[in-house]
């Protein structure tokens, strides 16, 4: 039986000179030093140089290596002089003579480089994505997210957790995506559903007397891509308890959390206080539920400065019902240059412009400048300074109106503002939990109620809160952001039947549309469910920002590009006539 290694490229050291040794990989780089040729080694550990000189019997072989051929080689291990140690590898300190070479199979010319880390277009990495895993960067980011998955199945199993798998085809659920459907063959005309979330499967896993279940869980939405989001398909760590309480979910899942990031956070530090923040705090103070706590800025209201001021604009909008002030402080940008290009920004963002004050030393006292501070005059524009903790050398900016209208713009300016002005701590990963989400939300252009969160959850109060305004009840719902990433979300579920219905109710579902929809819950509520409670961890989020990475893609082994395509595979493609007949469906051209 043919031995292709003795050893991996990355196992030798010098307790193995002059040893004989079998290497099989990939060859990385080839350099001709005066006719001795010295070959990078890559295998999936690591990488040993390996030389050859003239005087080799495999000299003609080895001289028609070229880059990503997949050879053998062997040869014994040498001692390298010390001026030709290479400390960036482990295999640094030696070097393997070839004796003979064997060419596995060869490679035709590379449409992307494997050595070195030029950007290629995304597409073509994609459609080659087989070559561009063997890049250094994107290779170790595969190992880190086996890794990883492994330690969060041992902090699982540690605190007593079963796993449990859950069916891949199922019915539709509103999880606030949309499905991708499975036409049946054997129910013509009826369509499966691949899970956005086992939600309603861990649920009945509960009320069939489990206790703890987690699974490392495919999910399936069809969704519009982002930077931090898969098109299609993603994994979460998914978990599910009884008879507990929101404190005991968040209890259980924070040390397997912080356990994990300790683990494979490096040299960043790991936050172990994670604040409390509820969801109408959070958007005051930090214009969006999943806020970047390494960031020290806090929003704040400060319309009672502005109503009936010298400044027309914002009294004016103070006049309107449901509006206000906001003020986003800027410790460090008390200078006309950095709030002038502040303004700009806003302007490149689509807004008429921000108001501004910044404060500076004039004859030894504090004097508020700007436009804005010559219109409300010095008396307020103090106010403003203290109530926002500032000082010389610093500034605000202002933004008005009705808040969900500006909400997301000042998410942003805060992030762009931090950035500018260097106040994110870049070393740490900073958690908060966000609580008390509301229930409801008012669908403006159908002028219509629909949940806003997960519609399985427990309202806070039971059923009675659900006889007054929706839009004032809030959920046993939360979620945990991370350094400005939603990484987790979860709820307290409803587990009686009676203010299910009820919840549904205020969102436009009756009660049989209830019962259709989600046969297996309203089932199972009715033979004595345990009060249960759980959440999702998005793995590959969480991947992402151990790695370092802006993009999930670069976490995720074989990704869709932006239009939901695996170009590898060349999928989705069109169906032939035999499969269509088999499933009962037929194509409808439509015009592009």
């Amino acid at each position: 039986m043919e031995v292709y290694r003795t050893h991996n490229c990355n196992e030798l050291s010098v307790k193995d000179v002059d040893k004989k040794v079998i290497l099989s990989g990939w060859v990385h780089r080839i350099r001709d030093h005066g006719g001795v040729l010295f070959i990078d080694l890559r295998d999936h550990y690591g990488i040993t140089q390996v030389v050859i000189d003239p005087d080799s019997k495999d000299f003609v072989t080895a001289e028609k290596l070229r880059s990503e051929w997949c050879i053998q080689i062997i040869g014994k291990v040498k001692l390298r002089d010390h001026e030709l140690i290479n400390r960036n590898l482990s295999t640094g300190e030696i070097e393997v003579f070839i004796e003979t070479t064997k060419i596995l199979t060869k490679a035709d010319d590379l449409p992307i480089p494997v050595f070195g880390d030029l950007e290629y277009p995304e597409e073509t990495r994609l459609k080659y994505r087989f070559l561009d895993l063997r890049r250094d960067g994107l290779h170790k980011n595969m190992v880190l997210r086996s890794n990883v998955i492994s330690s969060i199945r041992q902090e699982m199993w540690k605190i007593g957790f079963n796993e449990f798998q859950t069916p891949i085809l199922t019915a539709s659920s509103p999880e606030g995506a949309r499905d991708f459907l499975v036409p049946s063959r054997l129910n013509k005309g009826k369509f499966y559903a691949l899970p956005q979330a086992p939600q309603q499967f861990k649920q009945l896993i509960m009320m069939g007397g489990f206790d703890k279940y987690f699974q490392i869980a495919p999910c399936f939405r069809d969704e519009d891509p982002r930077s931090d989001r898969s098109p299609t398909d993603f994994y979460q760590l998914d978990i599910e308890m009884s008879f507990v309480s929101q404190k005991d979910v968040l209890d259980t899942v924070k040390p397997v959390i912080e356990n994990i990031f300790k683990q494979y956070a490096g040299t960043k530090k790991v936050e172990s206080e994670w604040p409390l923040i509820s969801y109408e705090n959070s958007m005051l103070w930090y214009g969006c539920d999943k806020p970047d706590l390494r960031n020290p800025i806090k929003m704040q209201i400060v319309s009672d400065i502005f109503r009936d001021s010298g400044f027309a604009v914002f009294a004016d909008i103070l006049k309107n019902h449901g509006t206000e002030i906001k003020a986003i402080p800027a410790p460090g940008g008390g200078s006309r240059n950095f709030c002038d290009r502040m303004n700009s920004y806003a302007q490149k963002e689509g807004l008429p412009g921000m108001g501004y004050i910044f404060w500076r030393e004039v004859d030894g006292k504090i004097n508020a400048a700007g436009p804005l501070a010559k219109n409300i005059g010095e008396e307020k524009s103090e106010i403003i300074r203290k109530q926002l903790n500032l000082n010389i050398g610093d500034a605000a900016f202002f933004l008005g109106g009705k808040p969900s209208n500006f909400d997301a713009f000042s998410a942003r300016a805060r992030i762009h503002i931090g950035n500018q002005l260097k106040l994110i701590n870049e070393d740490v990963f900073a958690f908060a939990w966000i609580v008390d989400f509301p229930m409801y939300e008012k669908v403006e252009e159908e002028d219509t109620i629909d949940f806003s969160h997960n519609p399985f959850s427990m309202p806070q109060g039971g059923i009675n809160a659900l006889t007054g305004d929706p839009l004032k009840v809030k959920g046993y719902q939360y979620d945990l952001a991370c350094n400005g990433y939603e990484l987790l979300s979860g709820a307290i579920r409803n587990h009686e039947l009676d203010t299910l219905y009820k919840a549904f109710e205020l969102a436009g579902y009756s009660k049989n549309e209830v019962s259709s929809k989600f046969q297996g819950i309203t089932e199972g509520l009715k033979f004595g469910p345990p009060p249960h409670g759980g959440c999702a961890l998005g793995i590959d989020r969480m991947i992402m920002l151990l790695a370092e990475e802006e993009n999930i893609r670069e976490v995720i082994m074989f990704p869709m590009n932006q239009r939901g395509e695996d170009v590898m595979m060349n999928a989705p493609s069109i169906p032939s006539n035999q499969q269509l007949r088999e499933l009962n469906v037929k194509l409808i051209e439509t015009e592009s």
